[in-house]
Order: structure tokens, then sequence, then C-alpha cells
């Protein structure tokens, strides 16, 4: 079963660090893309050349953003309703709404988990208010503190944090702090990045002026934020993604593992029937109809590599046969070999896996094990 992604556009404000899509939120802007998106939903009319003939069954259905929260409990329902009419969505399906904890509380989550929303991450990003200032977070901690207990006390319990690591300013006793947060909380999981400078943002025109961790102790930021999991019953099941058992995102991991997946909205990119497909960034060209642009062909040997190998389970030469009907090429196992010595690999029963340690230089492994000719 395939997974939908439905990107919601609106911010409050744009945080200097950000690169997705994003606008400001208008009362008239926000309903003229519910009409286009609820429009695309009914009718497929843009996405159908590329989808005609597939099964629209979706098991999970994840809000994602800009800031899905912006629009009100009501109006995301409202596209649910439209995509439960159009589509087919398991009763046992996961439902996940991005929400930022300075525009939602008890009243939101319980009108949310009225129209089935199970799921919601949360964009704390840190739990230390300085950081989060920089980082032009609006909530303080105690609002992400009532945030999760608002959410539990309305039966949604399937909670993430995102954390981002190498944060302005941030040194290993603040981020301590916040990994002392995670723990006390006991979500059931959390996603941690690093702080990358992307072109165009605010970040990157003025990071002369910004006190960044350097890159050491981003990484001993890193292993210590795992360790600390770990020890607490988190498993570290994707390079980026901890969570406690049973509580893995669903939705994330049909793109690691090359599963079939549509997304609606400015920006979102779809991988249906081998062929990757996208909206581009403009919310007007959404609304006035624009076509869904061909990407490329997916789901290669190689992407299934790579991204297999994001997965704590790894690459195994088992799930290789039953996608491309061979084994999995000898050099990539000769490659494996020589970062296995380094204690960056393990090799066990036909299957690859990083370590913690390359988790660390994971871009640098997964590059150097595909570069064999995989034909």
């Amino acid at each position: 079963m395939k997974g939908l992604y439905v990107h919601i556009p609106f911010c409050r404000s744009k945080c200097p660090y950000c690169d997705f899509y994003s606008m400001p939120r208008k009362p008239e802007s926000i309903e003229a893309y519910i009409t286009a998106l609820k429009d695309e939903i009914e009718t497929g009319r843009r996405t159908m050349q590329f989808t005609a003939g597939s099964d629209m069954t979706f098991n999970t259905v994840y809000f994602g953003g800009g800031t899905p929260s912006v629009l009100t409990a009501f109006q995301l329902g409202d596209i649910l309703d439209t995509i439960r009419m159009n589509y087919t969505i398991t009763d046992n399906a996961e439902i996940t709404v991005e929400c930022n904890p300075s525009t939602v509380d008890k009243e939101y989550f319980r009108a949310l988990a009225s129209f089935g929303v199970n799921r919601i991450s949360l964009g704390m990003q840190s739990a230390v208010d300085s950081e989060r200032r920089i980082l032009g977070r609006h909530a303080d901690r105690y609002q992400v503190e009532k945030c999760i207990e608002a959410a539990r006390n309305c039966g949604i319990t399937n909670i993430s944090l995102d954390v981002m690591l190498g944060v302005p300013e941030q040194t290993i006793d603040s981020l301590n702090d916040t990994v002392s947060f995670l723990l006390n909380s006991d979500v059931p999981h959390v996603s941690a990045y690093m702080l990358s400078i992307e072109e165009g943002t605010v970040f990157d025109r003025k990071q002369a002026q910004l006190n960044i961790p350097d890159e050491d102790t981003v990484c001993d930021m890193y292993s210590l934020l795992s360790q600390k999991l770990t020890e607490y019953g988190y498993e570290h099941y994707e390079i980026s993604n901890f969570a406690k058992k049973g509580f893995e995102s669903r939705h994330n991991t049909k793109y690691w593992q090359c599963e079939e997946y549509l997304g609606l909205g400015p920006s979102a990119h779809s991988f249906i029937d081998g062929k990757r497909f996208y909206f581009e960034r403009n919310a007007d060209a959404f609304n006035s109809g624009c076509e869904a642009i061909f990407d490329d062909l997916g789901g290669d040997n190689e992407e299934f590599i790579m991204l297999a190998l994001r997965l704590k389970k790894g690459l195994s030469d088992e799930a290789y046969k039953e996608k491309f009907g061979c084994s999995i090429p000898d050099g990539i196992f000769r490659n494996a070999e020589k970062f296995q010595k380094s204690g960056h690999i393990t090799i066990n029963n036909g299957t690859i896996s990083l370590t913690e340690k390359g988790m660390l230089i994971s871009n640098y492994i997964i590059s150097n094990l595909s570069e064999e000719d995989l034909l």
C-alpha cells in the first residue's frame, strides 16, 4: 500500500534556517489553496497521467509543510474527509500532522483526533529557549510541555519531537538539557537533524555572524544524543530517527524502502509505478492548475542500496533478490569489507548495515559503496 503526502505551504513566519517551500498565512490564500487541493484529490486531473491504473489505497497520510497547524483543525479535517471520499484509507492508517507548538492547544488536538489523526510531529528543535529564539521558534519550553500533555489527554499518544544539532550557540551542556527534556517527556519518537545552511536562507546571508559549533563538536553531539536515547530504550532505526518499539514512522519508512507514495501540493514529490514526478514550488501555479512534472524513473538498484543503508536493518541480499531477482553485486560487498575493517559497517548473513560510527559519515560511505558498476 502507498503513502499519501499533503503539503501545506503556510507558516506564521519563515524560520531563518528553513529551505522548505512556504509562504505567509493569509485567509484568502489558504482558502484558495484548499479549494485547489480538494479539486485535485477529487479529480486527479494532474496526477492521473502518472497514476492511472494504480491502486490508490493508502495506509499512511502525512500533512507536512510549511506548518500544517496554521490551518484550523476543521480545515485539515475537511481535507481528510475529501481524501477518504476519493481514495481508500485503511482502518489502521497512520495519519500524521506536523504541528508548531505555538499554534495548537487541547481543543485543536481534540478536533484532530475526532478526524482520525493519530500521530503528531512537533517542531521543537531545542528545549533551550535561547536556542529556539535564534531558530525563529515562537513557543517556549513550557508550551512544548503543555502541547505534549494536551495531545496525550486527547488520545494522541504517538508523538514525535524534532531536534536540531549544530544550532548557533549550542553546546554539549545545552544539548544535555534538550536530551533530558526528551527523556522526561517520554515521547515515543525523536527526529534529529544536523543544521545545514541552505542557500538563500537568512542563516545563509548571516552565516559569518553565527556562532555555529564546529564539525567535531556536532559529531560529538550526534553521538551523545544517540547514546542517551538508546540507553533509554529508543532504537536508532534510521540515520536521523529514533523510536520506541512499534513507533517508527511508517510513512517516512516508505521513502527509505523505495515504496510508493503520492505527493500533493507545491513542491510535493511522488513515486508511483517506477516514475517520479512533482509539483513546482509555487502555490499560485498549483492553484491555477499547473501540471505535475515528470522527474525521472526511480527505484533502480543503486537508489535501493543508497536508501536501504540509511536504515539500521541495512541492505539485505534477501530483500535485494526479491526486488531485482538477483544478488547484491559482489563489488558492493568488496567495498563494504573495507569499511567493516574500520568499524563503520557490519556484514552479517548477507546483510550490510552501518554502525553508529558509520552513521556519522553515512553519505561518504554510501557513495563509496555504490561506486561499482551496478548494471
